[in-house]
């Protein structure tokens, strides 16, 4: 299954260029967060294909404006075409306001998810705003990753972990892809596109 991975920054390319024939192949669109709610209901009208979400710290502004036609997957193990996908947005709590998690709080979060996690027997593929804790995250606390999410993942080995958050404008640190134990980690600025059944993510992401 191929899916368009999106996050942090409207792409120009698929926004203001749009072609049907640039989503040609795509099965699935998802979110990691921080992007224009009409961006969603643009992509989930032309590409014709299930577009799920989480939040950013900065979709406030989707209480009173949701991507229409869009699937947010916050707290849930969403199964599309057998494939398991989790949902977890949010970023580390920095000031008041929404979409913002201390390291406990979203710990609640996942043991609340204990009961999906052992009907489901786990998932194939979470999805987050934030990066895990020293995986290509920041030093800095609004951009500092969950250890929660390196938990996760060394418990129940999911292929992929994708996030945003980290924007690969900001330097050089914050990689495309990464990887922990079993778990290939692509950063989702942006735009890049992943196929479910590579076996060898890195040599084809994009």
């Amino acid at each position: 299954m191929k899916i368009l991975v999106i996050a942090d920054e409207e792409s120009k390319y698929l926004w203001d260029f749009f072609e049907k024939s640039k989503v040609e192949g795509i099965d699935l669109i998802i979110s990691c967060g921080d992007l224009d709610p009409r961006y969603l209901s643009f992509l989930v009208t032309l590409a014709n294909v299930p577009v799920l979400y989480v939040h950013g710290n900065h979709d406030k502004k989707y209480a009173q404006v949701p991507p229409e036609g869009c699937t947010c997957i916050e707290d849930e193990i969403f199964v599309y075409q057998g494939v398991r996908i989790l949902g977890l947005g949010g970023s580390m709590r920095y000031k008041p306001g929404p979409h913002q998690y201390t390291e406990r709080e979203m710990k609640w979060r996942v043991r609340k998810l204990g009961f999906q996690l052992f009907k489901k027997r786990g998932f194939d593929i979470l999805v987050a705003h934030s990066p895990a804790y020293q995986l290509n995250d920041g030093r800095d606390l609004p951009h500092q990753g969950f250890q929660v999410f390196r938990t996760l993942m060394e418990k129940y080995h999911p292929k992929y972990f994708l996030h945003g958050h980290v924007h690969m404008s900001y330097g050089r640190q914050h990689k495309r892809y990464d990887k922990y134990m079993d778990t290939h980690i692509i950063n989702a600025f942006e735009r890049c596109i992943i196929d479910t059944d590579d076996e060898n993510p890195q040599e084809h992401i994009r």
